[in-house]
């Protein structure tokens, strides 16, 4: 059996030209915004948009024809895969044709979402079966009617199957606490705990696939000890990645009949956007839900997910909410942070301990609280660090703290939904020297407006335990669900 990728940019060009001009017009009011952007696989037309492409395509159609189980990918690597035996093949040919099966029930249902998002766009109104607490409306977000409906589709349909392969602690398990803690909480709540609905019960009900790798627990574990410089080359943590995936591919028919285009890997390290480097064919369609989303570094944003970078102290799971009313905010812009990279080296040399209203430290005065000052800040500062993200941006949005984003090709998590520019403001690198001019210039009025979206924003960047809808971790699975929505598998000869 092989399996044909495609992406809703399938539409003949006239056809689609023809729906972006009626949706462009129908969509669009001078209150809000109704665009609501959907990376794909491919390069989509200039658009970019759902609603002319996924939202207008008609329900796949799959040919399914059993055929003779396909080889893999790649070739069988040590001794991991040289222990497969004839009779996993066979009982892997029996499971590829009930997969056929499951294929198609699996692309129906896709449809049958994407159909309801359509519907949900065209005729602006908010649907669902069952009366809901939150309902995303405003400015924040790009398109509240494809968002609200997307996720409802989610919650009603997505399965995720969770390969069982392998032991803890470098699979099944992860840090939940510090810098990196959304790789382990992530795991957690789809691996390991029994309350997840998200999770199949079979493969063959799941429209993605997750290898529970953890980035974080591979570099503690595996790579010790450190001699030289050399001991930090990243070929270990590939070829166990790619170990794995040659493990399941062999196993389970899943990985080749997509070439990995449904299955993802999570993690906050740095060294995650590398495990594809060795074998970039291998990870060509794969997904990566990464921290490190640095567009200059190979992430893609039509692709990949970008994820917050979370910093959970241990036993909870946020910081305390100290955040004060916005007229009861005395400082103008607050940081505090270590010398990371050239960027901050630069905010440093141009504001350390120099203004009382631009409050820039390496190190905190004795006696004060972090938490506390980010609290009683209008603007608080976010600047990337040795890599592009840093849990700042997330530690300011819960203490109703407007960030300000200081970086370069930094892909901004969910910005597949939600209009950064309503809740923050983004100042370029060469315009550090300018911070308290551009900050004193923001008019009283759209800073009361940013914080207010800031408040509103704040829930989508709360972790919770179970997870809820519109959380976090949530809107992590989210990002994962329309990259699946954005192409189809069609199983032929």
């Amino acid at each position: 059996m092989s399996t044909t990728l495609i992406t809703n940019s399938c539409l003949p060009l006239s056809l689609t030209f023809l729906i972006f001009i009626f949706l462009a017009f129908s969509a669009y009011n001078t209150n809000d915004h109704i665009t609501l952007f959907f990376p794909s696989i491919n390069v989509l037309p200039p658009t970019n948009d759902l609603k002319t492409l996924n939202a207008a395509a008609p329900p796949p159609t799959v040919e399914v024809e059993p055929q003779p189980l396909k080889p893999p990918l790649f070739p069988a690597t040590n001794t991991t895969t040289a222990n497969i035996t004839k009779s996993d093949t066979i009982v892997n040919h029996i499971k590829q044709k009930k997969g056929n099966t499951s294929l198609l029930r699996i692309e129906q249902d896709l449809a049958e979402a994407r159909a309801a998002i359509r519907r949900a766009i065209q005729r602006r109104n908010f649907t669902s079966q069952k009366e809901q607490s939150f309902v995303p409306k405003g400015s924040i977000y790009r398109n509240t009617y494809a968002f609200h409906q997307s996720h409802m589709e989610m919650m009603k349909r997505l399965k995720v199957w969770v390969y069982e392969e392998g032991e803890q602690p470098l699979v099944h398990d992860g840090p939940v606490n510090n810098i990196y803690a959304i790789e382990g909480q992530f795991i957690d709540e789809i691996d390991n705990s029994r309350r997840s609905t998200f999770k199949a019960t079979h493969p063959y009900e799941a429209h993605i696939f997750f290898l529970p790798f953890s980035v974080t627990n591979v570099v503690h574990y595996v790579y010790k000890p450190i001699m030289s410089k050399m001991d930090y080359s990243r070929d270990r943590l590939q070829r166990l990645v790619e170990d794995y995936i040659s493990v399941v591919a062999h196993k389970y028919p899943y990985w080749n009949r997509s070439n990995g285009a449904d299955h993802f890997l999570l993690s906050c390290h740095d060294w995650a956007p590398e495990i594809s480097d060795a074998k970039p064919e291998l990870f060509k369609d794969f997904i990566r839900v990464l921290c490190n989303a640095n567009t200059s570094e190979g992430f893609q944003p039509k692709r990949d997910v970008s994820i917050p970078e979370v910093y959970l102290p241990v036993g909870k799971l946020g910081p305390p909410n100290l955040g004060q009313r916005p007229l009861n905010r005395t400082i103008l812009a607050f940081f505090s942070g270590g010398a990371h990279g050239d960027l901050r080296k630069l905010l440093l040399k141009h504001w350390k301990d120099k203004d009382s209203q631009v409050q820039v430290h390496e190190y905190l005065p004795k006696g004060q609280h972090y938490t506390q000052l980010m609290g009683l800040s209008k603007f608080c500062l976010c600047p990337s660090g040795y890599e592009v993200a840093s849990p700042r941006l997330v530690e300011a949005i819960n203490a109703g703290c407007v960030p300000v984003i200081i970086s370069q090709n930094y892909s901004l998590p969910f910005s597949d939904v939600l209009n950064w520019n309503q809740f923050s403001i983004e100042i370029p690198v060469e315009k550090i020297p300018e911070i308290k001019t551009i900050l004193q210039n923001v008019s009283k009025n759209k800073y009361l407006k940013l914080h207010m979206n800031v408040m509103r924003v704040r829930r989508h960047f709360m972790m919770n335990r179970p997870a809820k809808p519109f959380d976090l971790m949530h809107m992590i699975l989210h990002s994962i669900w329309l990259r699946r929505l954005n192409f189809r598998l069609i199983a032929s000869q």
